[in-house]
């Protein structure tokens, strides 16, 4: 028997459309494991892969898959938004002993990034806190707090800039 050319053979049945959207049903939540996993399990076609990769960066759920420029251009957005009043290029214009210099940063026994979440998060004397969860009261912003996730880039962006020796920040960031 004699193979139809593509172009003469009549198209593959399409599923309903609510056949289509049971392949690909799961949740954020469900795939956080890990972008492939999220791939796997939604049977996910090449633009929706795409799409979880693009967006994994602003989503809490996908830490690891956050590339490097962007957190880095999303902690510096954040370090011009909530920090650069009070630590421009890294410094302290209220403590001058408590900068954002390596040789500060670990002589205060704040050289880690986790360190620099806690204080961040927390606060401590005339730092205030920004973290959603931070207390006591008097020691917390008074200003909007922000999402765990911000803070962790945060601290990624200070830990970088610090080790760096504070390069100059792009003034466009936004």
């Amino acid at each position: 028997m004699h193979q139809l050319p593509l172009a003469a053979r009549p198209p593959a049945p399409r599923p309903h459309s609510f056949q289509r959207r049971a392949a690909c049903r799961c949740s954020l939540k469900q795939a956080s494991a890990s972008l492939a996993v999220a791939v796997r399990q939604c049977a996910a076609a090449p633009l929706l892969a795409a799409t979880l990769l693009l967006g994994a960066a602003a989503c809490p759920d996908f830490p690891a898959a956050t590339p490097s420029a962007f957190a880095q251009s999303r902690g510096a957005a954040l370090f011009q938004k909530a920090c650069i009043g009070c630590h421009d290029t890294g410094g302290n214009i209220l403590q001058p002993g408590a900068t954002l210099s390596m040789k500060d940063l670990e002589r205060n026994g704040v050289a880690t990034e986790e360190e620099i979440y806690n204080i961040t998060y927390y606060g401590k004397g005339r730092m205030p806190g920004y973290g959603e969860n931070c207390t006591p009261r008097g020691q917390c912003t008074f200003g909007p707090r922000l999402a765990e996730e911000d803070i962790k880039m945060l601290a990624a962006f200070v830990k970088s800039q610090a080790e760096n020796g504070w390069p100059k920040i792009d003034s466009d960031v936004e």
